[in-house]
């Protein structure tokens, strides 16, 4: 596997125009998922995407779908979205009654089982189950809404998942979620990062590839140093 096999770029559709929404999916052809925010309006202030729509946009994008659930009865309603296709599932931590359960059920299903954390939620309660999930997502802002200011603070946080990743000789992806863009980038993947979620700097750019490519590479040169 190359270094550049080992990193993501999954552009957030939260950022996306959503009444055009096939024609943006078809602006991130270069990515390796589409990260799709489904919230409630009550684990988090907002509300987007539900099943119906999730099922439409797994039908439509030409890349697999990353889905994020800041749903509350987690454990009720997220094996749902692995029914519908998704390639991959994560919920939060702080959501979920049995998280290892629910990845399991999730694995079954056949969707990739993520786990995600808020920024005051700590990961060592995670550290003797890594294996249990493909993906921890780390949040670098509080979950709920797009085009906040990343938080460099979290950094530490990654760097000892990181560090206990590698330990233990775990698989687990690492994803970062909030104000990632061509000035951030490089703090997470220099931290432990591989995975990166990205709204604004994507959909925002005048070519959404061209951006991509550009987060791939400050990604890859951070992981290099």
């Amino acid at each position: 596997m190359s270094d550049a096999d080992a990193l993501r770029i999954n552009p957030s559709i939260l950022a996306a125009d959503f009444v055009n929404m096939q024609a943006e999916l078809g602006r991130i052809r270069s990515a390796d998922f589409v990260h799709v925010d489904v919230m409630d309006n009550h684990f988090v202030p907002n509300l987007t995407f539900g099943p119906q729509m999730v099922e439409r946009i797994q039908a439509t994008s030409p890349i697999p779908l990353d889905v994020h659930l800041m749903i509350s009865d987690v454990d009720r309603w997220g094996p749902g979205y692995a029914e519908l296709g998704a390639a991959s599932v994560t919920f939060h931590l702080e959501a979920a009654t049995d998280p290892v359960a629910l990845a399991r059920r999730l694995r079954s299903i056949g969707s990739r089982a993520g786990v995600a954390v808020k920024p005051a939620t700590p990961v060592e309660g995670l550290f003797d189950v890594l294996d249990e999930f493909d993906q921890i997502l780390v949040m670098t802002v509080e979950p709920g809404f797009g085009g906040q200011t990343f938080m460099a603070d979290q950094m530490p946080k990654l760097r000892r998942l990181a560090d206990e990743a590698r330990r233990r000789g775990s698989s687990v992806w690492l994803q970062v979620d909030g104000g990632i863009s061509e000035s951030t980038i490089a703090q997470a993947a220099e931290a432990g990062a591989d995975t990166f979620v990205a709204g604004s700097a994507v959909f925002g750019a005048d070519d959404p590839d061209a951006a991509i490519a550009t987060l791939r590479d400050r990604a890859l040169r951070a992981h290099r140093h």
